[in-house]
């Protein structure tokens, strides 16, 4: 079997940048060290640092698994184990696993239904990107082991932000996997602007905030929708599906995951997951983590496209981040995946980190027509979109954000990058929400999933925010977002 179409030129240059190491110094417009500049990952959450005394500072994603299992499939999990990759098979599939070179060379191949599997790695003596791909039933994931990670592929190049009180808060994008030697340069506050090596914003990739206890409420049943909702036609392949439309002349794109579990035989929920800012579709299906649950209950789950503005493919949140109608090309494309397969319509849900995190609060006010629940992370509605919030009823939303979070500061204010936003904070957006609701404002309770919520909605619905103390900028944690979205159905 012949690989090599299937890892060209582009995509291997989208699996190198998983893992990444970059150190540098960190310098006024005249050349003098700064201390204490705080260092952020925007597409990378979990990731900072701080320059030391003389400036310097050092950043780095390598050694770290961010695939501990694949449980889109079966519940297989891959982990690397000194020089054995090792694959377990609780539910005993056929499983193929390929280990490629950088050119797409099969260097070993293991088939097996047994409960597990290993493939020696020391044989491959000191390869720096190889690439994993392991199949089962009609699905295949793709996978990356470079400079001794094990890491998703099609993930972006590392940006971050460098943040000063007294200065502007300046972006890096990463060129390269390893740069050495980067001299950032920020200006202070009313200095003319500096010719920045940076000009772009991304956001993360981690695990979220909140950690998880057992949901404090029941999935829905979907079996009186089930008998208005005809699925006659509506069987599709198993796969990630690259799609799409026409929106006010212009070409947008989006995955569609279908996974194995779909059948097309009933209507299934939909959860719409928005990328960050300077981020792709691709990289956020396999950071997020709402795909998990989806594909266990046969659910499809879409990872829209932003397009560029100023920093990177974002989304149009009022001020920034996009010249684009994200609403209408929201409302378009799921319109589109109705067309194509069975959805529940009364279950259609919205998740997001960052940016996405800001569109999916966005949405809320925009199309509660649609969407039954939200779920944001890292980003609060922004004074001017806040102002505009036209929802049509009552929407649950639960929100995770970090106490530590340099990118979207917890307290809120201006974003730093001279876009426009300013957001109203973690503490105003859930209140926000909560007015929004009807809920009783005046107090909160702590739920079992230790998050504050507020009381007394209107309509049933809740309003929660999820806070992490210490944490950064992280994604939400989707074993909390999930029961949340998936307990509630549109009236």
């Amino acid at each position: 079997m012949n690989f090599k179409p299937l890892f060209g030129g582009v995509l291997l240059a989208a699996m190198a940048a998983s893992a990444w190491t970059i150190d540098g110094t960190v310098t006024d417009k005249a050349g003098s060290p700064l201390a204490f500049v705080k260092i952020d990952g925007f597409n990378y959450g979990g990731y900072s640092t701080t320059s030391d005394a003389q400036g310097k500072f050092n950043l780095s994603n390598e050694g770290t698994e961010a695939l501990p299992s694949i449980t889109a499939m079966n519940n297989l999990s891959v982990k690397r184990d000194g020089f054995n990759l090792n694959i377990t098979n609780p539910s005993k599939i056929a499983v193929k696993v390929s280990l490629m070179d950088a050119l797409g060379k099969v260097q070993a191949q293991k088939e097996f239904n047994s409960a597990s599997a290993s493939i020696d790695l020391k044989k491959f003596g000191n390869q720096k990107l190889m690439i994993v791909k392991v199949a089962s039933n009609s699905e295949s994931e793709n996978y990356v082991l470079a400079n001794g990670a094990l890491m998703k592929a099609g993930d972006p190049m590392a940006m971050l932000q460098f943040a000063k009180e007294g200065y502007v808060n300046l972006t890096y994008t990463m060129k390269a996997e390893v740069e050495t030697g980067v001299i950032i340069v920020m200006e202070k506050v009313g200095e003319a602007p500096v010719a920045s090596s940076s000009s772009e914003v991304k956001p993360a990739v981690s695990s979220s905030s909140v950690t998880p206890s057992s949901s404090s409420v029941a999935p829905v049943s979907s079996s009186s929708v089930e008998l208005v909702v005809n699925c006659a036609g509506k069987t599709y392949a198993a796969g990630e599906h690259n799609m799409s439309i026409t929106v006010d002349g212009k070409q947008r794109t989006f995955i569609m995951r279908v996974p194995s579990a779909y059948k097309g035989d009933k209507p299934v929920p939909l959860v719409v997951d928005y990328h960050p800012i300077g981020g792709q579709s691709a990289s956020h299906m396999n950071a997020s983590g709402y795909k998990t649950y989806t594909d266990a209950l046969g659910g499809i789950s879409l990872y829209p496209q932003g397009t560029t503005k100023t920093m990177g493919p974002g989304w149009n949140v009022g001020p920034c981040c996009s010249y684009d109608d994200d609403i209408k090309f929201s409302r378009e494309m799921i319109k589109k995946v109705e067309e194509l397969v069975c959805i529940d319509t009364k279950r259609v849900y919205a998740a997001g980190f960052s940016m996405g995190g800001g569109m999916s609060n966005h949405v809320a006010c925009n199309m509660s027509d649609i969407f039954a629940a939200v779920a944001p992370a890292a980003m609060d509605l922004n004074t001017v979109n806040s102002a505009s919030c036209n929802t049509t009823r009552p929407i649950s939303i639960i929100m995770f954000r970090g106490t530590a979070d340099n990118v979207c500061r917890y307290e809120g204010g201006d974003s730093g990058f001279n876009d426009g936003l300013n957001f109203l904070g973690a503490k105003k957006n859930f209140k926000f929400w909560g007015d929004k609701n009807g809920c009783n404002t005046a107090s909160s309770i702590t739920n079992s999933d230790g998050c504050e919520e507020y009381t007394g909605c209107k309509d049933g619905v809740r309003v929660v925010l999820c806070t992490k103390q210490g944490g950064g900028h992280d994604y939400g944690d989707a074993k909390v977002g999930w029961p949340f979205l998936n307990s509630f159905t549109m009236p």
